[in-house]
């Protein structure tokens, strides 16, 4: 009779989860129309061409800071877009912010279009192409910036520029925030968000770099998608730390401190932190996972039934998908004695951590300690920031945004993401909540890999669309 039972019941789970997988269909949305817009794709590239060429490379060392190639910049954003710097106001933050004010007809909330125009270091003998001779081959820019992120600030100024040559003025303010510093989380961002806030400030909409239009990253789904995130993941660099007597190298204890810091990496590795589903990643998977292949609506339709699946296999595999799922640590740096013949006195390695969902600093290191479980390890957070609200999906700046991108990537489906880097946006936390982060270009798994590595470059075509994309939204606003 049991065996009975067990059997009805199992026949039961297999049609409830066959039947909401079946019933997991897309949403009925009327997708925006595209609307034409007029601009000079030949101006827009040459203008990334030549930004490029600018060599605003960051440093945590500002010895090592160009000043002169990061005013060289700020000086081509005057000569490149006259008609924009007659009738928007420039005021200059700190030692790198810049904003433009493009005044609105209308009173209210204003939009923020966001960018940064610093770059991180290049090796350049590692390159193919130089990487700041801005160099077009085979229809292809090539360059640090390309991607990340001077393309979008070339967006943004060419649509402005275009859209007031055609006498349009946005409805409300709309305001171009610029950074100099954000590949080493500089202040710049930071300044312009405290005079917002002075002036009582409260934006309807903020845009910044983030996801992108992807292809082939989606389990069971072909088509593409453009990723806008709502939410960030925090960030944490911690420093595990172990002191000892030294001594000759010749007669070691039994345990030295590297091999203590040894253990401590492998133990952190092998206990990954919790899993979360939180809201963007909810709402991702239930945007794509309703387009994806009927076997994996069985697993997007029936999280309730599969999600300790989803988190054995993303515990295992890693990488984007599992980064979305759980705090990340990843181990960066090592430093122990400076000769070969010698025991360190002290040793550490240091890991990158970014925070997820309702993780803290707090509770991160909580957790690394209960996992270490060493009290001659000492484990140190350095700079630490919590994880971001997450901005609405039903706000009339995130409908602008789905808009845009809409009319201009007319074959990719929109949807909120978690985003696992940090960006110069977090700042706006502070006096907003809607705020997302997208770098208007479709972006191959190759062109993805290449920021912050070698070669970096974009092709020529899609520098347009970026121009597009954003006088369609500045229209909207």
């Amino acid at each position: 009779m049991i065996g009975w039972i067990i059997l009805a019941l199992l026949i039961v789970l297999v049609a409830v989860v066959l039947l909401r997988a079946a019933a997991f269909k897309p949403k009925d949305e009327k997708r925006a129309e595209t609307v034409p817009v007029e601009y000079s794709e030949e101006h827009a590239i040459e203008t990334l061409r030549q930004m490029v060429m600018c060599k605003t490379v960051s440093y945590y060392d500002p010895e090592k800071v160009d000043e002169g190639e990061l005013e060289k910049f700020r000086q081509l954003l005057k000569d490149r877009f006259p008609k924009l710097n007659e009738t928007c106001e420039l005021k200059r933050f700190d030692r790198t912010g810049v904003l433009y004010r493009w005044k609105g007809k209308n009173e209210g909330d204003p939009t923020v279009l966001m960018s940064h125009y610093d770059v991180v270091p290049v090796e350049e003998e590692q390159w193919d192409k130089p990487p700041f001779a801005g160099i077009i081959e085979d229809g292809v820019l090539w360059g640090r910036g390309t991607l990340d992120n001077k393309n979008t600030l070339c967006g943004i100024m060419e649509a402005a520029e275009n859209l007031i040559s055609q006498g349009f003025v946005p409805d409300k303010d709309i305001y171009f925030a610029f950074a100099g510093d954000e590949e080493i989380n500089g202040t710049g961002a930071d300044a312009i968000v405290s005079y917002f806030k002075e002036c009582g400030i409260r934006p309807a909409l903020v845009l910044d770099e983030g996801g992108a239009v992807v292809e082939g990253v989606f389990p069971g789904f072909a088509g593409k998608m453009a990723a806008v995130g709502v939410a960030e993941k925090g960030l944490m660099d911690v420093e595990f730390i172990t002191k000892s007597k030294g001594g000759h190298a010749s007669a070691p204890p039994p345990h030295g401190p590297v091999g203590y810091l040894a253990q401590t990496v492998v133990n952190v590795e092998k206990h990954p932190f919790r899993f979360q589903l939180t809201k963007p990643i909810a709402e991702m998977f239930d945007t794509i996972g309703r387009r994806s292949s009927f076997a994996m609506k069985l697993v997007f339709a029936n999280l309730w039934l599969f999600k300790p699946v989803l988190n054995m296999l993303t515990k295992k595999s890693g990488g984007e998908l599992n980064a979305m799922m759980r705090t990340t640590v990843a181990f960066t740096t090592m430093d122990g004695s400076k000769a070969s013949n010698v025991i360190p006195p002290q040793a550490k390695v240091g890991a990158n951590m970014r925070l997820m969902g309702t993780d803290t600093p707090e509770s991160a290191v909580a957790y690394l300690k209960q996992i270490v479980n060493n009290p001659d390890i000492e484990i140190v957070p350095l700079r630490a920031s919590n994880p971001s609200p997450n901005s609405s999906t039903d706000s009339d700046g995130w409908k602008r945004v789905k808009n845009a991108v809409e009319q201009t990537w007319t074959d990719a489906v929109v949807t909120p993401y978690l985003m696992i880097q940090c960006s110069d946006s977090r700042h706006y936390n502070r006096i907003t909540d809607n705020i997302y982060k997208f770098s208007c270009a479709e972006m191959s798994k190759e062109e993805r890999g290449s920021i912050h590595g070698n070669n970096e470059k974009i092709p020529v075509d899609k520098i347009g669309l970026t121009v597009a994309f954003y006088m369609r939204l500045m229209q909207l606003c």
